[in-house]
C-alpha cells in the first residue's frame, strides 16, 4: 500500500486541487466521500465538489456539542449548493453511558476522557460513515499545527484502513480565505470573531492574533495533544 501512496503523490505532484479532487472522484467513482466539518478548508472543497462530481458522497458528523452558527451554516451549505449532506450522529447509547459514569463535562477532567468522548462522539460515527468506501477527503493543511506539518496529499489511514486524500495540503490560510471570497462561498461566522478552528462548543476558543491556528481547540491540554483521533496515522 506505501507504494500505492506514492505513486499517487507522484502523479499529483504540483496538481491543484480542484485537480486532486477530479482525478480521485474518478478513480474511485462511487466509493469515495468527503467528511465536511464546516470549517473554511471545508466550505472551499464542498465548493469544489460541487462544481466537479456534485453526486460525491458528503458527510458531516454531529457531535450533539456543536456552535448554533455551525448548524446554521449546513443549512445555508445544503441550500446554496443543492447537494445533500449526510449527518452522522453518535450512538445514543454509548454518550448516555459516558455521560452518567463521567458527567457532562468530563473532557476537562482528563487527557484520557477527552479522547474517550472524541472517540465516541467523532471516531466511532465516521467508521460507521465510511462504510462501502475506499478513499475519503478531508480538508487538512500542512500549515494548520505543527503536528500537521508532514502530511501529504494522499495518505493511508491506519485507523480507517482507507486511503484518506487532503487536497488543500500545500494551501496557506489566505489562499482558503482567497478562494471564500472570490467564489462567495458561505462560512461559519465565528471565524469573524477570532476562531480559525470550530469544534465542539464546550470544546473550542477564539484564539489571539500570532497564537497557532489550533490553539482553541482543547486549550487546557497541551498542544502536543490537540488532536480528536479522526487524524490518528
Amino acid at each position: 500500500m506505501d507504494q500505492e501512496i506514492e505513486k499517487y503523490n507522484t502523479r499529483l505532484e504540483g496538481a491543484s486541487p480542484q485537480e486532486i479532487i477530479e482525478y480521485f472522484a474518478e478513480e474511485f467513482n462511487g466509493r469515495i466521500a468527503f467528511a465536511t466539518s464546516l470549517g473554511a478548508e471545508d466550505q472551499v472543497i464542498t465548493d469544489m465538489i460541487a462544481g466537479i462530481d456534485p453526486g460525491m458522497k458528503i458527510f458531516t458528523l454531529d457531535t450533539g456539542r456543536l456552535f448554533q452558527e455551525t448548524y446554521d451554516l449546513l443549512d445555508i451549505t445544503r441550500k446554496k449548493y443543492g447537494v445533500p449532506i449526510e449527518v452522522c450522529f453518535p450512538d445514543a447509547m454509548d454518550v448516555e453511558e459516558m455521560v452518567n459514569s463521567h458527567g457532562i463535562n468530563l473532557f476537562y477532567d482528563s487527557v484520557e476522557n477527552r479522547k474517550s468522548c472524541c472517540f465516541i462522539r467523532k471516531t466511532e460515527p465516521l467508521s460507521r460513515a465510511l462504510q462501502g468506501i475506499d478513499a475519503w477527503m478531508c480538508g487538512l493543511r500542512r500549515d494548520q499545527s505543527v503536528a500537521r506539518n508532514h502530511i501529504k496529499a494522499v495518505e493511508w489511514d491506519n485507523v480507517q484502513k482507507r486511503i484518506k486524500i487532503n487536497p488543500l495540503v500545500n494551501w496557506n490560510l489566505g489562499q482558503v480565505w482567497d478562494y471564500i471570497h472570490e467564489h462567495k462561498v458561505p462560512y461559519n461566522t465565528l471565524h469573524d470573531l477570532g476562531y480559525p478552528s470550530i469544534g465542539c462548543l464546550p470544546c473550542t476558543r477564539a484564539v489571539l492574533p500570532g497564537e497557532d491556528l489550533r490553539s482553541g481547540r482543547w486549550w487546557w491540554e497541551s498542544s502536543g495533544n490537540r488532536e480528536c483521533g479522526l487524524h490518528e496515522k
